[in-house]
């Protein structure tokens, strides 16, 4: 059964997270905010003690990026980094993976990239055409990858390939740690409108040269290690999605209860205070099902995990982009202007509509999975 009241240690996690949050604000320098969350802890929550890490899991992840959010400072790396990279490794990585990376990712000093997108796959990872092959104990690893966040400012990348599984031809998913550093590993910075302070990228391999212990799990393993991976990230998705929509909600409530036309604050107006009161019901019903997410997936049950994550990060997804242009409007023109710093959310909050997956992706894997109709693709 899932637990729907937070345990006291998570109580008191997501408190001292909206303090740091707070001290931030909304014009934190996130390489600041990154280095004290480690120093902290909080950054390394979900992985094992055994690496420096908290011991907890995506639940806990998830409230620390929620509740920075909430405060106006969220941290997109916190998606990449520990929850898929971090995951990944203490999962399936070798002793050595594990020693070399994970103590860094928990407390903030070493920090992992996550390339999966291609040009012309898109949403399909089935149809990824990066490949690696075999040159003697090394692989040589060569394609492309888009919208690659943080790249710039990763030690390394954890890029999604495939190799030729020689018994049915078919090509399986492998995972590879990928140095910022490697001969034949170039980045391009994508221009794009998204205020962000994590930089986009487009990834070129030229017969990347690894040597063989950059590979991580079992190159016949298929989609069990993507997925471990990927079920976080749609996690933490929809904790940025919340935590974004809390805030505009809040930043609305704060104006709505000031600002006087006609001799009343304009939060007395129903117009006003029912679509901000609907927002917030939305976040909290999307918080309830990423706590289901969440809790199935440190459970075990990744299967459960990727229906509840999915439906998560839909839902998040929707009431944010909901909250956000509802918090605009209820400043009027106020909303659009930089002092109040809102309307940056409005493009912000569609990235949880598209990103790591589509609304639509989602409704298909709903329909075929859980509902069982026929597929349409």
């Amino acid at each position: 059964m899932t637990t729907l009241i937070e345990s006291e240690e998570n109580k008191a996690l997501r408190s001292a997270v909206a303090a740091l949050g707070t001290r931030h604000g909304r014009h934190h320098n996130p390489r600041e905010l990154w280095s004290e969350a480690g120093k902290l802890g909080y950054l390394g929550v979900n992985l094992p003690e055994a690496y420096g890490g908290g011991g907890g899991g995506i639940t806990e992840l998830s409230i620390v990026l929620e509740e920075l959010g909430a405060a106006g400072a969220p941290l997109l790396m916190l998606i990449v980094s520990p929850a898929i990279c971090g995951t990944v490794i203490a999962r399936f990585g070798t002793d050595e993976q594990k020693r070399t990376w994970l103590p860094g990712i928990a407390d903030g000093t070493r920090l992992m990239a996550f390339g999966i997108t291609e040009p012309d796959a898109g949403s399909n990872s089935h149809r990824i055409t990066t490949t690696a092959r075999r040159d003697g104990t090394d692989w040589l690893l060569t394609g492309r990858k888009v919208f690659v966040s943080g790249v710039d400012i990763a030690d390394a990348t954890l890029i999604v390939g495939r190799t030729e599984d020689a018994r049915t031809g078919r090509l399986k998913p492998c995972l590879f740690i990928v140095p910022r550093d490697a001969p034949g590993f170039e980045r391009r910075k994508i221009d794009m409108e998204l205020a962000a302070h994590e930089k986009q990228f487009e990834l070129t391999l030229d017969d990347v040269r690894l040597p063989a212990d950059a590979l991580v799990g079992d190159e016949d393993a298929g989609l069990l290690q993507l997925f471990a991976g990927l079920n976080p990230e749609r996690i933490m998705t929809a904790a940025f999605a919340i935590g974004m929509g809390r805030h505009a909600v809040a930043k609305a409530v704060e104006y709505a209860r000031d600002r006087t036309v006609w001799k009343s604050p304009i939060g007395a107006h129903q117009a006003i205070a029912h679509p901000l009161a609907q927002a917030h019901i939305d976040l909290e019903l999307a918080r309830l099902m990423m706590q289901k997410a969440a809790h199935l997936y440190d459970a075990g049950d990744d299967f459960g995990a990727g229906e509840a994550a999915n439906m998560a990060k839909y839902a998040a997804g929707e009431a944010c982009v909901k909250a956000v242009d509802q918090a605009v409007h209820t400043l009027g023109g106020n909303g659009l202007t930089r002092e109040f710093g809102l309307a940056s959310l409005i493009t912000a909050a569609r990235v949880a509509r598209i990103a790591p997956v589509s609304r639509e992706m989602i409704l298909n894997y709903v329909s075929h999975q859980t509902l069982g109709l026929p597929k349409s693709y």
